[in-house]
């Protein structure tokens, strides 16, 4: 049996888009076809992630837009921003994340809002405002790339595991409200990935960023009739 994800003529929304897992999502569904717009808060990064996809050559379209997508307003103005500029959206991709990691009553009010705002309240604006889009194409993806931190707390680690775990059962409540609807709603759920986040160091020994965005795709090409609402993902042979 093989899947093929063919997304040719969709338009894709990848949040955190311009490094890491983000970026190699982007490239990965711009060779299944999609257009693909991609959010960050960073103009600088947001310009060396395009100078990365142009360099890629000809393709699908591919633009990239400033947004906080822990914020309604931001959320708002980069939808009607791929609205003016795709003119659909078949897929969405909640990656944007950040990561404070403390004992809890060293947790400063600011560390609690930005990891619950950007990886909870951000896919569930994203979410909110995609989910008539997707669902006016006649039915698409949301992907929502958690962490194992969703399920194993750890020492230092209540706000971003409060993040995933509330992200988890989210994504699993909106799969049963839209499973009918042609929306289909999945969690990837990596352990440590080798990319810059939060205070993991790089490491030869972690999960490549593109065996997570070819998962998103493995994922995504699977039959319509077969609904794949978790991945979990380890590095073969941790660090002992």
């Amino acid at each position: 049996m093989s899947w093929n994800l063919d997304l040719t003529g969709k338009v894709s929304l990848v949040t955190g888009g311009t490094r890491g897992i983000g970026r190699c999502l982007v490239e990965r569904l711009r060779r299944a076809g999609s257009a693909v717009a991609y959010c960050g808060i960073s103009t600088q990064y947001l310009a060396d992630a395009q100078r990365y996809f142009d360099s890629l050559g000809p393709g699908p379209k591919v633009a990239g837009y400033v947004a906080d997508v822990g914020k309604r307003d931001s959320v708002e103005r980069l939808f009607g921003q791929v609205d003016s500029a795709f003119g659909r959206l078949d897929v969405l991709v909640n990656n944007a994340g950040v990561g404070a990691f403390a004992p809890l009553a060293e947790l400063r009010d600011e560390d609690w809002e930005s990891v619950i705002g950007t990886n909870l309240t951000g896919a569930f604006l994203c979410m909110r405002a995609a989910l008539p889009r997707i669902k006016a194409q006649g039915g698409g993806w949301i992907i929502n790339i958690s962490s194992l931190a969703g399920k194993n707390p750890f020492a230092g680690g209540a706000a971003y595991n409060a993040s995933k775990f509330g992200l988890d059962g989210m994504s699993d409540a909106a799969m049963l409200d839209y499973r009918y609807e042609g929306v289909r709603i999945g969690v990837i759920a990596p352990g440590s990935v080798d990319t810059d986040f939060g205070r993991a160091a790089r490491a030869d020994w972690k999960i490549a960023p593109e065996d997570v965005a070819e998962t998103a795709a493995w994922l995504m090409a699977s039959p319509a009739r077969t609904m794949i609402s978790r991945v979990e993902i380890r590095p073969s042979q941790p660090k002992r």
